[in-house]
């Protein structure tokens, strides 16, 4: 019996033993590691995102900026009635009760949040509930103090703050602040003990930056754009303005729009930036692409005529008619006239090798570059995958896509005298007081033409507008000389051209012979029987160009015509025509 009791003491000595030698090891050896633990359980970081930089126009005012907001967040376990507490927070926000009351619940969480970025009013009305467990905080939210002005082209954050569109998309690294991370504790529960009034951090915020873009000129690029949409009763609509010397853009709008401070009402296809993004057939604006391709492959002469076959050509086996009937035509009333069959012909002398050549070295089928989000390259087919008659289709603006702001580059290019410019709309960006541009700006992406070529095309481009029987007549401006391009292009859907869908367009620059802006106009689907460019974009870029020639101080042409100049018609190539007669309109 005794020795039975000495083993169990024995036994229990040797356990108490251990267990000494373990609390004293717990205690001693691995003291740091299980405070370190016990540490690591009760903290973590809040992150804390400083305010965004500023985004100024060209004349430095302000298109976006960051402002201070209230934000309410809750603590689960302090709220007695989460369902009575979600009713009247819903009330007083405007949330969903339902969310708010699932959220409110859930009593094992310490912190969920309520509502972020409160108006005031609805700040003022939540903080008058006094609801035990709701507390605030202030973060940092997006502004656009002149609402929808240029919003396709600014973009829009969201609540993170991330820039999800436009140029705070693009430039999302350069505005956003550091962040900061805040050292919180959490309970037993794991849940954060956080505090009332919780102060921004003292970081830097993002870096400003500074656009090409003119307040006043986009304005009213706007203002006439949406009055020509709901005037013509059309689908949209698209307006882009360059500086042909640098690439710089001065404006850059869309029809239909949307206000980017509250981007989440609008649908998605209201937030699209249209110059850069939508792509379309662009119709006889593209005849200059041909018309510079015939120059630059000696195809050509300027005085040279064609016969335009009254109205149509059979091509290849294909009857393409004409918008009008013409009989003999120069090749600068080819221009002026715009006609399709005078195109085929330049088109059919300069060969599919050449043509496709010269589209490309002006930019289309690939990106400008520009620096915004979600560009589009547009479609140039491979020559080598080119049908028989495409030659003739792409003479004058068929089958290809091309995006907005391509055109208008195409068209700087002929402006400057030949050189093909990346577009950009950031022209300095400002970091800790240091205001610094890009060191790639004006950047040239090429050659495509001569300086002669242009200088010829510009003559040409001229006569559109000056000439009697020009499509180009309502963009003349009153004191400047103006060159531009007509275009009236039929839709396709699902490969088939669409009667009565049509995009009228009208790009050009003014003044003609030492341009200061380079400015396209689209309106996509006019309806009733007036859907030419001539006659409905035209007069929209006058009124557009003339502002901004006003704005930037841009000298009348004097004297109009030039003392002792030629007439500009026999300059090209002739006497003055007499306007054609009127015929059927078919595609253009």
């Amino acid at each position: 019996m005794k020795t039975r009791l000495h083993v169990v003491l024995a036994l229990a000595a040797l356990w108490f033993a251990g267990l000494a030698a373990r609390l004293c090891d717990l205690q001693v050896r691995e003291h740091d590691h299980y405070v370190e633990r016990a540490r690591n359980q009760q903290r973590t970081e809040l992150v804390l995102t400083p305010p965004r930089g500023t985004i100024y126009d060209a004349s430095g005012r302000e298109l976006a900026m960051s402002i201070e907001a209230a934000s309410a967040y809750a603590v689960p376990r302090e709220i007695a009635d989460p369902a009575g507490a979600a009713a009247r927070i819903a009330a007083a926000v405007g949330a969903d009760r339902a969310v708010l009351a699932s959220r409110l619940g859930r009593g094992d969480r310490g912190f969920v949040w309520v509502a972020r970025q409160l108006e005031p009013a609805a700040a003022e009305r939540l903080r008058a509930l006094e609801l035990p467990g709701v507390k605030f905080t202030t973060e940092s939210k997006r502004s656009y103090p002149l609402g929808a002005l240029a919003a396709p082209v600014l973009g829009f954050v969201g609540v993170d703050p991330t820039g999800l569109a436009g140029i705070e998309a693009a430039y999302d690294e350069t505005i956003a602040g550091r962040e900061v991370r805040r050292p919180v504790l959490r309970d037993a529960r794991r849940g954060s003990i956080l505090y009332d009034d919780l102060a921004q951090p003292e970081a830097p915020p993002g870096a400003d930056l500074f656009l090409t873009i003119d307040s006043s000129i986009q304005h009213v690029a706007e203002r006439e754009l949406a009055a020509a949409v709901a005037r013509h009763g059309a689908r949209g609509g698209s307006v882009v303005m360059l500086d042909p010397g640098t690439g710089a853009v001065l404006a850059m709008a869309s029809s239909p729009s949307f206000d980017p401070n509250a981007y989440g009402q609008a649908p998605p296809a209201d937030r699209v930036n249209i110059p850069v993004q939508h792509v379309y057939e662009p119709g006889s604006t593209f005849k200059l692409v041909t018309a510079a391709a015939a120059l630059e492959t000696g195809a050509v002469d300027p005085l040279d005529r064609f016969d335009c076959g009254r109205g149509g050509i059979v091509f290849r086996g294909k009857l393409i008619r004409d918008h009008k009937s013409f009989d003999d035509l120069s090749f600068s009333e080819i221009i002026a006239f715009s006609s399709n069959v005078g195109a085929i012909r330049l088109g059919a002398r300069v060969g599919e090798q050449r043509l496709y050549e010269t589209i490309r070295a002006f930019g289309f089928g690939s990106k400008t570059g520009i620096d915004l989000a979600g560009e589009s390259a547009g479609r140039v087919w491979p020559v080598e995958e080119w049908h028989a008659r495409d030659v003739a289709y792409l003479s004058f603006g068929q089958g290809i896509s091309v995006t907005p702001l391509q055109l208008a580059n195409a068209f700087a290019a002929i402006a400057n005298g030949g050189t093909l410019y990346q577009p950009y709309v950031v022209s300095a960006v400002s970091r800790d007081g240091v205001v610094e541009a890009p060191a790639d700006r004006p950047r040239a992406l090429g050659r495509p033409i001569s300086a002669q070529t242009a200088q010829t095309l510009e003559r040409m481009l001229e006569m559109v507008v000056e000439a009697e029987g020009g499509t180009g007549r309502k963009a003349a401006i009153p004191g400047y000389r103006v060159a531009g391009k007509t275009g009236t292009a039929e839709k396709p859907e699902n490969g088939i051209y669409v009667a009565g869908k049509y995009v009228a367009s009208f790009v050009g620059f003014a003044p003609a012979r030492a341009p200061a802006v380079v400015c396209l106009v689209i309106i996509d689907e006019p309806a009733g029987s007036r859907f030419h460019g001539g006659d409905i974009a035209a007069g929209v870029f006058a009124e557009i160009v003339r502002h901004a020639l006003l704005r930037l101080g841009v000298p009348r042409d004097e004297p109009p015509a030039g003392a002792g100049e030629k007439p500009l018609v026999a300059a090209l190539g002739g006497a003055r025509p007499t306007p054609p007669a009127p015929g059927r309109v078919a595609t253009r």
